[in-house]
């Protein structure tokens, strides 16, 4: 009896029994692939049958399994305190981003405290591993090197090892005997990733997972294999630059939209401990189109320098250009200054540029935008003490943002005098003493207030 086959989206997943052109449910074009269709398994989870008896909500215990702290403290914040036994994460990044790098130090501060980790690769041999720890200075008789790509294999090595933590480098690479397609395909990444969550849970290893990301940024195979994994943490920054953001996205085990933040060395990644002061180095003081704002990443606040540069164009259609932050939201800007701050903004070239190479979307990013262009537009600065955040409404109002106390703290501790903030805002600010805060209420006032 000749074996069934599906066709599937290598992009999204999506499976039909016929070849088509054009994914019906992402529309991607000539990306759907032949796979065999597998007999099911009698048995598809991981948990015992006793474990699939109901039982009652007031009886559930809700202590979270132990944590591992890696003394890598940016990471720790992420991570909400460090890795939980039995745990599933999923790290991904751009290539030559610094995961390897960053799965190595963490393998030298597990080792320091006796645990024991496995580290499979399928990218690379035992000795380029070997050389590049030498690099970074990590040795230790605690940490396994595994060339392999075959699951059941590291499976296998893993129970027989019993390791602390096992690192999988990366999923992308591995491979089934019993699914036939090519490694890397969406079904091989979806049943490779569940048969390590099995192996997290059932065998209580904290499991780590690196992903390749697409060049749209998002993590490359099934969308599914974010939702098995329990934590997905995203290494992202400029490959050219020092700096890199650790980006948490999905934790079941602590708060989401957590950042640390590490500077990348000759010997490895270190920690940036007071990110606002590394983000403000070497900004500029008493220029056109300078503002300082602050944004939060996660539960922290970040100082950041906002930089636009307004300059009339010879050409019919003027340029805009944002880096770092969303395009149509400076579009939008740009018009509610033209209309409620009477800018004639229509003969300018606009571009605006985050310091440092963040990429923010927050909303509270209005206030210093607007005002870096008007500044720009005016030639007139804005005081080097003064920090600038808010929404900006379509009708020119100015709207409040979340935890305006911890923003100003950290405005406060970083020597910063003046802050400009929304006046939806003003009764939580007043509970920061010793800082002269100003409040408006639309876009108007902003220009007066923000400029001397």
């Amino acid at each position: 009896m000749a074996a069934k086959t599906r066709y599937v989206c290598a992009n999204c997943g999506y499976e039909t029994v016929k070849w088509l052109g054009k994914c019906p449910d992402c529309g991607s074009f000539s990306t759907f692939t032949e796979e065999e269709v597998l007999p099911k398994n009698k048995r598809t989870g991981f948990a015992a049958a006793s474990a699939r008896t109901p039982v009652r909500l007031n009886t559930v215990k809700t202590d979270i399994e132990g944590r591992t702290k890696t003394d890598i403290g940016e990471l720790d914040i992420v991570l909400g305190g460090g890795f939980v036994q039995g745990s599933l994460t999923l790290v991904g990044g751009d290539p030559g981003i610094g995961k390897s790098t960053l799965l190595l130090q963490i393998c030298q501060k597990l080792e320091q405290k006796g645990k024991t980790v496995l580290y499979v690769s399928g990218e690379e041999s035992a000795q380029q591993i070997k050389l590049r720890a030498q690099r970074l200075g990590v040795e230790g008789e605690n940490l396994l090197l595994l060339a392999e790509t075959d699951v059941n294999t590291i499976i296998a090595t893993a129970v027989e090892t019993k390791p602390d933590m096992l690192i999988i480098d990366s999923v992308q690479t591995m491979y089934l005997d019993s699914v036939a397609s090519a490694p890397g395909s969406v079904t091989q990444v979806r049943e490779s990733a569940n048969r390590f969550m099995q192996l997290a849970k059932g065998d209580n290893i904290s499991v780590v997972l690196v992903g390749h990301v697409t060049k749209d940024g998002s993590l490359a195979g099934p969308r599914v294999l974010e939702h098995i994994v329990d934590t997905v943490l995203y290494f992202e920054g400029q490959r050219n630059g020092n700096y890199r953001l650790l980006r948490s996205v999905k934790n079941r085990f602590g708060g989401t939209n957590e950042v640390g933040v590490f500077e990348m060395s000759g010997t490895g990644l270190k920690e940036v401990k007071n990110p606002s002061e590394y983000m403000l180095s070497g900004r500029p003081e008493d220029v056109p189109g300078s503002v300082i704002t602050c944004i939060m990443e996660g539960s922290r606040p970040m100082l950041i320098e906002v930089q636009s540069l307004v300059a009339y164009t010879n050409f019919g259609i003027p340029r805009r250009m944002a880096t770092g932050t969303d395009y149509n939201r400076v579009i939008m800007l740009i018009a509610v200054l033209e209309k409620c701050a009477d800018l004639q903004l229509g003969n300018y070239d606009a571009y605006v540029n985050l310091a440092g190479g963040m990429k923010i979307t927050e909303t509270s990013l209005d206030c210093a935008l607007a005002v870096a262009m008007a500044s720009a537009y005016t030639g007139k600065n804005v005081p080097p003490d003064t920090v600038i955040f808010g929404e900006i409404g379509l009708t020119g109002e100015i709207r409040g943002v979340s935890m305006v106390r911890q923003r100003i703290s950290e405005i406060k501790k970083l020597g910063f005098k003046r802050c400009i903030i929304p006046r939806a805002n003003l009764k939580e600010a007043a509970a920061v003493k010793d800082m002269d805060i100003l409040s408006v209420n639309s876009v108007k006032e902003l220009m007066k207030v923000s400029m001397k």
